[in-house]
């Protein structure tokens, strides 16, 4: 993978189990973005500890590992110019009431925790997140 052509993101437990899922495609794909590898899994408490594992000495992190581990999440690698801020701006700001508005967050999350959506804040998390869930060989970057 090119580094600044790739980001990864995660609908997250609640927006798959409110039917979030299809629109939040759509909104990703009218932005341009070209899905390369993509699967729905359920993170196990162990997985959710180490995808976060960043994360572990914050007091939210049990909260979030639990809340992560509750049900199915959609994984995705996906491809554009300047991927990871191209992405961050779509899906808006970590707290949904302060994201502007159009926004994915904005449109489908619930609170700060359920926030429909992951993505990475870097191009070397980028990398280090696609590969947490997804083989050299599921990726298809053209």
């Amino acid at each position: 993978m090119k580094t600044g052509e790739f980001t990864f993101t995660m609908i997250k437990p609640t927006a798959v189990r409110l039917g979030k899922l299809v629109p939040i495609l759509h909104e990703i794909n009218l932005a341009g973005f070209n899905v390369v590898a993509m699967k729905m899994t359920r993170l196990s408490r162990l997985q959710a500890e180490k995808f976060y594992e960043i994360h572990n000495d914050k007091p939210f992190f049990e909260d979030l590992v639990s809340f992560m581990s509750s049900g199915p999440v959609l994984a995705a690698v996906l491809r554009k110019e300047n991927a990871v801020s191209e992405f961050r701006k779509l899906i808006g700001n970590t707290n949904p009431q302060n994201a502007e508005e159009g926004t994915i967050r904005k449109k489908f999350a619930i609170s700060v925790q359920e926030n429909a959506i992951h993505g990475s804040d870097s191009d070397e998390n980028a990398l280090k997140e696609s590969c947490f869930f997804f083989s050299q060989f599921e990726i298809f970057p053209h």
